[in-house]
C-alpha cells in the first residue's frame, strides 16, 4: 500500500491578494498566484500536498483553520 502525501495548508492573510500590485517597490512584483505556484512546486519536491488559501477577514481565516484541522496534517 502506497503512503499518502502529507497535506499542508498555507494561509495568506489580509491584503496579500494585492501582492505584486500594491507597493511593488517595497513588496516586489511577485503575485500571490506566483507565490502559490512556487510553494506547490516545493511541496511536490518534498512529497507534500500544498493547498494555499487567502482571506482578508479574521473570521474567514478561522474558518480555514477549522476546516484544515479535519483535512490537513499541518498549517
Amino acid at each position: 500500500m502506497a503512503a499518502t502525501a502529507s497535506s499542508v495548508l498555507v494561509v495568506h492573510g489580509p491584503n496579500l491578494n494585492l501582492l505584486g500590485q500594491r507597493e511593488p517597490e517595497i513588496y516586489g512584483s511577485q503575485t500571490l498566484a506566483q507565490l502559490d505556484e512556487a510553494l506547490q512546486a516545493r511541496g511536490d519536491q518534498l512529497g507534500l500536498r500544498v493547498r494555499c488559501a487567502q482571506a482578508n477577514g479574521e473570521g474567514a481565516i478561522i474558518d480555514l483553520l477549522h476546516q484544515a484541522g479535519r483535512e490537513c496534517d499541518a498549517v
